[in-house]
């Protein structure tokens, strides 16, 4: 049983009474926090108004019960601050400062609001500052590292209100005055080892059980692991708990004597895993990060990981399918066991296992949903049974819950330096399952943030195609947020690194990139040469579906520059190149775009002649939209040449068309509503 009086790191509470959230004590601690909010601060006092949030400091040591401390004052005050509450981790399971930059991109994400792809920490935390300005919101904060994480992402609205957990003082931010967390009080810590080991034990033996408290230091980590062991042997008594506990003497703090008993009284191979989910990203563990990394099946390792939640040594976390947590307070001494026990190359192949793991998941994950293909579905058959998703829901709720970790696991494996290949497998599949879940679009922050990893991975192995790959990703996600300047940048670093790997292909697509970059930024004389440079290499290569699509940007350029008549050769060039390789829809855009070129330039009766030419082609691709934009541009036309009957007739035509496209849209809406 996990109770609330433990260190929960960030797991939520519900809107519950305190005893039903299953929190215990902190009677006077409450107290002073409550009063603390309502306190006048250093600026009221001089008679100016706070500029900025008030700041509390719940401070301890994990396992003191600190995370839960927090949870239960922001349930206790939510109603003051109908925002919500905002919550963030500032540090990693092995005590790694968080960067700001992260922290503020996911608390912008609870709040619904998107940063754009590779925005700065500056950028960042003021958009979140912005998103606060009118609102009452809650901020906990835990696992804090430093007071200047605080002070970056705290609002600038005296209306909101940041809950800090710490171990110790945040110098440098004022008027902040500490909650230090000592234990429980020994009636809240004897009912908290009573949950555990049921009344019967506690009632028959009280002097047995506040000796036990006194053992644990009524640290609420220590009792929830001495209440574990004794739940796990119903026919040990308190008082043989403690005699236990008397004769630890190596460890000088409650939770590891506690914490030595319990992992000692494990088999094996049960001591074998639990050491090795210190090596879990961002130490969240599921039934197959721990199989992976034991080498045991999917349903054991399931097993074990409830067998450990039961100890006390893991927590369940909220989430809609079976996740763990490795509590903060016993990270280190996994980590320490690992070492101890395992050799690097063992602690190096089981994090490779979990890696392959993971790439196998997102294969899945991704293939799931392209059933529509019979290589896909046959791929997927073949997957082990374990692995696969039963349909793409599930897949996509795995990746959303399984998404911190993921990421970790990422960011992990290129920190490794050793598993380069696997990292790079990894990292392929990530994006790939995220933009077949959610799209391009929704994605981008975290994709930019893999293509970043990749990036780093190719220019520590010298791998000059994997780097220009990296870098046209960036750029393109740069270049979809406006940061056209730094897209440019690095589609020129990407066409050095495709140079030097050889790779026409990404030299192409650079090129192309650098004179779209040039485009957006109104350099029409250079744009028009780097897609002319392209478009050379497009030619070379008979690559004639690209050149045709490079000739409408040339036209595209020219048009832009005023330059008419280099542009309507190049609309043509492009056309006939559409026809050569039998594209009909692009041969009628094409069109449509050369009659739109040949408008500009005066040519009326021309426009005109290759605007029907354009209808007819549209109407043998099926594009209905497409055709109604050509009737209006006739129409447009034929007004300007006098003629106004035949240009109501366009105008009643694509009106027309219009309609019974929208008809044809609601009936297949509501024919897959009724499926």
């Amino acid at each position: 049983m996990t109770d609330q009086a433990v260190d929960t790191d960030g797991v939520r509470l519900s809107q519950e009474p305190a005893e039903e959230r299953g929190f215990l004590g902190r009677t006077r601690e409450l107290k002073e926090l409550r009063a603390d909010i309502e306190r006048a601060g250093l600026d009221t006092l001089s008679g100016r108004k706070a500029p900025r949030a008030r700041v509390l400091l719940i401070a301890g040591r994990p396992g003191s019960g600190r995370t839960a401390l927090a949870e239960e004052l922001a349930a206790q005050v939510a109603h003051d601050y109908p925002d919500g509450v905002l919550r963030a981790r500032l540090s990693e399971p092995d005590g790694t400062r968080v960067p700001v930059d992260r922290l503020a991109r996911d608390l912008l994400a609870e709040l619904d609001r998107t940063a754009p792809p590779g925005a700065d920490e500056d950028d960042l935390t003021e958009a979140l500052r912005t998103a606060l300005a009118e609102r009452r919101a809650l901020l906990l904060l835990d696992a804090v590292a430093d007071a200047e994480q605080v002070d970056a992402l705290l609002p600038d609205t005296p209306g909101c209100l940041a809950v800090a957990v710490a171990e110790g003082p945040l110098t440098g931010i004022s008027d902040v005055r500490p909650c230090t967390l000592g234990g429980l009080d020994t009636k809240s810590a004897v009912e908290l080892l009573s949950r555990h080991t049921g009344s019967v034990r506690v009632t028959v033996d009280p002097r047995a059980a506040e000796q036990l408290v006194e053992l644990c230091q009524a640290q609420p980590a220590a009792l929830t692991l001495a209440g574990g062991w004794l739940a796990a042997r119903p026919q040990s008594a308190v008082a043989d708990l403690a005699k236990h506990l008397h004769a630890e003497h190596e460890e000088a703090d409650a939770i590891g004597r506690v914490f030595r008993l319990v992992y000692a009284s494990l088999p094996g191979a049960a001591a074998r895993m639990l050491r090795l989910l210190s090596l879990a990203p961002a130490g969240l563990v599921d039934p197959h990060t721990a199989s992976a990394l034991a080498g045991c099946s999917v349903s054991g390792a399931r097993a074990t990981l409830d067998d450990f939640a039961a100890l006390g040594l893991l927590r369940a976390v909220d989430s809609p399918l079976p996740a763990y947590e490795v509590p903060g307070c016993l990270h280190d001494r996994l980590d320490r066991l690992a070492r101890k026990h395992d050799r690097p190359a063992e602690l190096q192949l089981a994090r490779a296992r979990m890696l392959e793991r993971t790439v196998r998941l997102l294969q899945s994950c991704r293939a799931v949903t392209e059933t529509d293909s019979p290589q896909a579905r046959e791929k997927l058959l073949a997957t082990p049974r374990d692995l696969r998703f039963p349909h793409p829901g599930a897949a996509a709720d795995w990746l959303r819950s399984r998404r911190p970790a993921l990421l970790a696991a990422a960011r992990l494996a290129v920190a490794d330096g050793e598993l380069d290949t696997l990292a790079r497998r990894l990292m392929s599949q990530l994006v790939r399952a995220m933009v077949a879940h959610f799209g391009t679009r929704a994605a981008a922050p975290d994709l930019y943030g893999i293509h970043r990893l990749v990036l780093d991975v190719a220019e520590r192995r010298e791998l000059p195609r994997e780097k220009a790959a990296a870098l046209l990703n960036l750029a393109d996600l740069d270049a979809r947020t406006g940061r056209t300047a730094e897209a440019l940048v690095r589609y020129r670093a990407a066409l050095d690194a495709g140079r030097e790997a050889n790779d026409p292909y990404a030299t192409g697509r650079a090129m192309e990139s650098v004179g779209g970059a040039h485009l957006e930024l109104g350099d029409y004389d250079r744009a028009a040469d780097w897609f002319g440079r392209a478009l050379a290499q497009r030619l070379a290569r008979d690559e004639r579906a690209d050149a045709a699509r490079v000739w409408g940007r040339v036209a595209t350029a020219h048009t832009y520059a005023g330059r008419y008549g280099e542009a309507v050769r190049s609309w043509r060039a492009a056309v006939s190149g559409y026809r050569r390789t039998g594209d009909v829809a692009a041969h009628a855009r094409a069109l449509s775009e050369l009659a739109r070129v040949q408008e500009y330039a005066g040519r009326p009766e021309e426009s005109l002649r290759t605007c029907r030419e354009a209808v007819d082609w549209a109407r043998r691709a099926e594009d209905v939209r497409l055709q109604a934009a050509l009737h209006l541009r006739l129409a447009d036309t034929l007004d300007r040449l006098g003629d106004p009957t035949a240009a109501g007739l366009e105008r009643g035509a694509a009106e027309r068309m219009l309609r019974e496209d929208a008809a044809d849209a609601c009936e297949i809406r509501s024919a897959a509503s009724e499926d």
